[in-house]
Order: C-alpha cells, then structure tokens, then sequence
C-alpha cells in the first residue's frame, strides 16, 4: 500500500528518473520519494521533539506543536523531494565554470585535424569536471556504442543546458557532414554573450542588496537591540539567558541568509 502511494508519487513529478540520473543519484523514482519521505519523518520528529522540550521547560502548551505538525513534515518532503534539482543546478554551474575554456579547446583540437574521438579523450584529461561527461562518451563507444549513439545519450542525460549544446551540435554535424567547428563557434559566442549578460545582471543586483544588508543584518539589530536594552532597563524587563541566546541566534541567521543568497546568486563564470 505504502510502496503504490510512494509510486503514484513519483509518477506525478515529470521527468523525475531524467534527473535522478543527472543528479547521479542511483535510487529507482519510488524508492527515491521512500527515502525523501522517510528522512523528512526523521527529522521533522526531531525538531518537534527538540521543541516539545523547550516549550514544556517554558510551561506552554502543545497544542499549537500538534496542529502544525502535518505542515512541518509536508515542508520537509517537499524540501528532500527536491534535492535532485539542488543537485542538478550545483552541478550545472560547475560546468558552467568550465564550459567557455573547454569549448575552445574543443574546436583548436579538431582544427588541427585531430579526431573527434582523441579529442574527447584530451579534454577529459584536461577538464576535471566537465571532462567527466566527455569520459562517458568515450567510455560508452570503447564498450562499442557508436560515437552518434553515445553523443546522443549524452545530450539527454547532461545536466548543463549549455552542454547540452555543444554535444548537440557535434552531433548534428556528423550527421550532416558539415563543418563542426562553425557551429561551436556560434555556440560558444552565444554562451559568452550569456554569461557577459549574468556578470551585468549580478553587478546590478549586488548593490542594493549589500545596502540592505548594512541595514537589515547591521544597522537595525545593532540600534534595535541598544534602544531594546535601554527600554528594558526603564521598563524593568529581565532578559533571561535562553532570550538573549535566541536573539543572538536570530540575528546570526538573518546574516547568514544573506550571505547564502548572495552567493547563490553569484554568475558561475570564470572570467
């Protein structure tokens, strides 16, 4: 019964199997959504437990923790669900980093007569992370996949749109016979011309939200927190411990939020 819930499940997420194996995670789709669940139970139940003891220690109630149960557990399936898409992103700039230099000693190789098959293998050795799928390739036709066959593989299951490209068009050049070595140009034009772009757009976006970092992680809990203090004193408040270290936290996380989203927002370029 459980299994054919995990199925329908998988079922209902479009081309999941498609990323599971970009994302080079070797789990079938329901038993992948089995795991996603399983771990999601683990630790929703202790967080819950976690907060069940502090609020217990505090003398609140645990209705609230009860009733909003269902809802943490939902958050954390639907958050492990969609690890293979973290997964495939990560991997995608990865590529992305190497994608330019190795386009380019792509097409010096084969202008200088080398074959395809012997330049796959030279920018395997060369490349450390996008190399991994041209040693695939390679891989595939010394077990005696023709190279057409293994290019087209390749094509379906990279992670990188932007690879997915390039092997595109060596692909279609050998079946049509023409010129590899244009149509990469072209390509690898557009990619720089996109990632030029992504540079522009994250210059752009840096500015305003460095200013409200200063203003959100900085300026406002530095002031809030003296004039709290200060209201706290003429009020008469106490500030136990457990309050101060959960501001303390507070104002940790906030800052680190703000780190995690300039940094995911950082172009994967190198220039």
């Amino acid at each position: 019964m459980a299994f054919n819930l995990f199925n329908k499940i998988a079922q209902s997420i479009p081309g999941l199997k498609t990323k599971l194996f970009q994302a080079e995670m070797l789990d079938e789709p329901p038993e992948f959504v089995k795991k996603a669940f399983l771990t999601a139970l683990y630790m929703s139940l202790t967080l819950y437990f976690i907060i069940f003891l502090i609020t217990s220690k505090m003398g609140l109630g645990i209705a609230g923790l009860l009733l909003s149960y269902p809802v943490a557990l939902s958050v954390f399936f639907l958050y492990f669900l969609k690890l293979p898409d973290v997964k495939i992103l990560r991997k995608e700039k990865d590529i992305n980093r190497e994608i330019v230099f190795a386009g380019r000693f792509l097409i010096i190789e084969m202008e200088s007569g080398v074959p395809i098959y012997d330049t796959f293998k030279n920018v395997a050795k060369n490349y450390e992370t996008i190399g991994k799928y041209f040693r695939e390739v390679i891989d595939k036709v010394n077990m005696g996949t023709t190279m057409e066959q293994a290019l087209n593989e390749a094509t379906e299951m990279t992670p990188s749109a932007n690879l997915r490209k390039i092997f595109w068009q060596i692909l279609n050049s050998m079946k049509t016979g023409s010129d590899v070595t244009k149509s990469l140009n072209s390509v690898l034009e557009q990619i720089t011309k996109e990632q030029q772009i992504q540079v522009e757009e994250y210059g752009r976006k840096l500015n305003p939200l460095a200013m409200f970092y200063m203003m959100i992680a900085v300026i406002i809990p530095s002031l809030g927190m003296t004039m709290f203090m200060v209201l706290a004193t003429f009020l008469g408040l106490k500030l136990s411990l457990p309050v101060l270290l959960s501001i303390t936290g507070f104002l940790g996380f906030i800052q680190f939020m703000f780190v995690a989203i300039i940094k995911s927002s950082r172009p994967a370029v190198e220039m």
